[in-house]
């Protein structure tokens, strides 16, 4: 619950401070006076509402602080696991939002800083806040259907679906992308396949391009080569005046004078080494020549193996290319032709994906429409009920479903939100055909159906404050008792705070509040405080009949908070059938009920 509500320079408000109780609390005052100048401040405080226009008129700061009691465990658990900060047994958690005059603001729990994401989040778990339009929320079919898994329970499958059918629908348009180009990705294939091959055959890494020329080289001269390696040898060798052989008659004659003078012995050794160089040089010439052989094949072979690769290069790589250039588009095809199978098994398997997230898709479907269908089933003898007390006993309410096959055909799967839609219909008066709410039903109508869902749906709401910004709006006097006992048992399994202009609502409050406006200094301020005793009998009176207060109209206020104080001390289960208690003599009944308010809708 929320203890303690501080507000600090917000609008008209320049310091208030509200204490409140765990039941129903009801906020009263003039039109204007700024009764929902503390919803808006909660609503702040919650991340529910943007608070720039907010800051008072020359503020340097504005702040809201809320304390909320939490004694629910379900409740602390869900904090811990919003704002991911521990959440002690029955802690009281202090949240503070900031406000400044630059636009910027600053939030806290716990005098932990958080962001806007995460108080957002804190608000919605903490507060579920009604405003007098939001009746409006009723005729929305979205929110209809939102509403019937609240209480069916079946939040989590819709989730679970909903989660379920964007995968599909993402897998299913990557698959349409796939499909749409794949005669092209298959032309790419070919292309791609054929020039991978043509390079690959030419086996360009083999041999050296450099290897390979001077090979061809030698093969397409081998007569020349072998003709000039045999007079080179004949001249080292063979002939008459042979180099070898004149060298060996040097080197004899050296010899010789290295014996008559040493100092030969140097150019000596130098001949006798050269002769043998030459020596070895006429053997591997010899060696040489012997192997040389004309082969037209091999010739042939190498030079149309160097015409491949020279095409190769001006096909792939253009004037003035190279083999690595060629080598590198090579290295470019296999990463395309990578691209281009994986992109033929990704069809592959996002059709596997798809055939199982479309049968996963049908399994939750049918789950969550029958889930929809028994909650219908269930909710409709509830709302029944609920307009009864509220003054609606011969309405009909029934939940239409309309599935999104027949609604539109190429919708077989339905929408994220399931495979079917809900209309909720109602024929107010006997006779009349059902239609839809958004179509027949009037404001005052519309807020008490959205009462009746909500006092339905209340046991299994997971937030502990509820807030009703004049929820009686377009609804009477008459009705307006009734309101009030619908709120006041709400307010048993959580804190209500509600802004009403009815006294038959104010009357079961359990904490009465007061909002008014003063001037001072030509500058507004909305002040709030707590109404007990005599001050409460007034503030009802001048609800019943303006600000001339009579002994008549503050007979029937205080005859008002009696009545409420029977009313809600009899048991649920009896307060729709039970009797009030007959009135005092030279009352009638209406004016012990309604205290004469002013006219209104009903």
């Amino acid at each position: 619950m929320l203890r303690e509500l501080h507000i600090s320079n917000l609008a008209l408000i320049a310091d208030a401070t509200l204490e409140l109780d765990a039941g129903l609390n009801c906020f009263t005052g003039q039109t204007g006076a700024g009764k929902s100048l503390v919803i808006g401040a909660l609503e702040i405080l919650l991340g529910l509402r943007s608070a720039g226009d907010m800051l008072r008129h020359g503020a340097p700061e504005g702040r809201v602080t809320g304390v909320f009691h939490l004694a629910n465990p379900s409740l602390r658990r869900r904090l811990a696991a919003v704002t991911d900060l521990p959440i002690e047994e029955e802690a009281e958690v202090l949240l503070v939002r900031r406000i400044f005059a630059s636009g910027r603001t600053s939030a806290s729990i716990g005098g932990h800083p958080i962001s806007a994401t995460m108080l957002k989040a804190v608000g919605e778990t903490l507060a579920d806040i009604h405003g007098q339009y939001d009746a409006q929320f009723l005729l929305n079919p979205a929110n209809q259907l939102a509403l019937l898994d609240d209480f069916g329970q079946t939040a989590a499958l819709a989730g679970q679906f909903a989660q379920i059918w964007h995968q599909k629908h993402q897998i299913q348009q990557q698959l349409e992308t796939l499909e749409a180009s794949q005669t092209l990705r298959r032309e790419q294939l070919e292309l791609y396949e054929f020039q991978a091959s043509e390079i690959d055959a030419s086996e360009l890494h083999r041999t050296p391009l450099d290897q390979l020329e001077a090979r061809q080289r030698m093969l397409a001269n081998v007569e020349k080569i072998k003709s000039q390696a045999e007079a080179a040898y004949g001249a080292l060798y063979e002939e008459d005046a042979a180099v070898i052989g004149r060298l060996k008659t040097i080197a004899s004659i050296l010899l010789e004078l290295v014996e008559l003078d040493g100092e030969f012995s140097e150019p000596a050794e130098q001949v006798r080494s050269a002769a043998i160089a030459l020596d070895e040089a006429a053997f591997s010439l010899r060696r040489r020549i012997d192997r040389l052989e004309l082969n037209p094949e091999e010739l042939a072979e190498t030079t149309d193996r160097l015409n491949t690769i020279h095409r190769l290069i001006h096909k792939y790589a253009g004037a003035g290319g190279t083999l690595d250039d060629v080598l590198a588009h090579r290295h470019h095809l296999g990463e395309e032709l990578s691209r281009l199978r994986q992109a033929h098994a990704d069809v592959s398997a996002r059709s596997g994906q798809l055939a199982t997230l479309q049968s996963q898709l049908a399994e939750l479907g049918r789950r969550l429409s029958a889930g929809r269908r028994q909650a219908a089933k269930a909710l409709i003898p509830l709302v029944h009920q609920q307009l009864a007390d509220l003054g609606m006993k011969e309405a009909r309410f029934h939940v239409e479903f309309i599935t999104a096959a027949a609604a539109l055909p190429a919708q077989a799967d339905g929408s994220p939100q399931g495979l079917e839609s809900v209309e909720l219909m109602i024929a107010p008066n006997p006779g009349q055909p059902a239609a839809p709410l958004r179509k027949i039903a009037s404001g005052g109508e519309l807020s008490r159906i959205m009462l009746a869902l909500k006092s339905i749906l209340a046991t299994s709401d997971r937030v502990s404050v509820l807030v009703f910004d004049e929820i009686d709006a377009n609804v009477g006097g008459r009705m307006g008792a009734v309101i009030g006992e619908k709120l006041h048992r709400l307010a048993r399994g959580h804190q209500v705070l509600c802004i009403t202009h009815l006294p038959q609502i104010a009357s079961f409050a359990d904490r009465h509040i007061t909002v008014h406006k003063t001037v001072e200094n030509s500058q507004s301020f909305t002040n709030v405080r707590r109404l007990e005793g005599a001050e409460r009998t007034r503030e009802l009176a001048e609800m019943i009949t303006g600000k001339d207060v009579t002994p008549t109209s503050l007979a029937q206020a205080q005859e008002l908070l009696e009545l409420a104080r029977h009313t809600a001390a009899v048991p649920a289960t009896r307060s729709a059938n039970h009797k009030p208690p007959p009135p005092k003599p030279g009352q009638n009944k209406a004016s012990a009920r309604r205290g004469k308010p002013r006219p209104a809708e009903d």
